[in-house]
């Protein structure tokens, strides 16, 4: 079981690593395991969430714990990284039309996994990958 403080020491330690100035949070109301907040930019994590995840993908990828924290943060900060680069992102999506909003974000979730896999260290390439299918998979069900 990872606990909340575990997690943030791997959060906060992970970004300094990548030199990444973000803030943290714990959010027990977040629905999801982590989540990127570009108005405030925050990385919140809510602890059970990502025990649930964890229970859910681990089985098949096994990493440490550690690891696994770091897998799903390096997604996050692929969010951090397409909204750095991509700055129509926020006016599409306060001002556009629906079928231009659900475009834009299908195309910003596959951008944050990829751009998240440029933070990866080569060690964790594979496991990253391995989330990234049981996501897609774990969505369909």
């Amino acid at each position: 079981m990872l606990y909340m403080w575990h997690i943030e020491k791997i959060i906060e330690t992970t970004l300094l690593e990548l030199k990444l100035n973000i803030n943290v949070e714990s959010s027990d109301k977040l629905p999801a395991p982590l989540s990127y907040n570009v108005s405030t930019n925050t990385i919140k994590f809510n602890y059970l969430q990502i025990n649930g995840y964890n229970s859910k993908i681990n089985f098949k990828v096994k990493e440490t714990d550690d690891n696994f924290v770091k897998l799903i943060l390096y997604r996050q900060l692929g969010y951090y990284l397409e909204y750095r680069k991509n700055t129509r992102v926020l006016k599409t999506l306060i001002y556009g039309e629906e079928k231009e909003k659900q475009q834009l974000l299908a195309e910003i979730e596959e951008n944050a996994w990829e751009y998240g896999r440029t933070l990866v260290p080569e060690y964790l390439l594979n496991a990253y990958d391995q989330v990234r299918e049981l996501d897609k998979l774990l969505l369909r069900d």
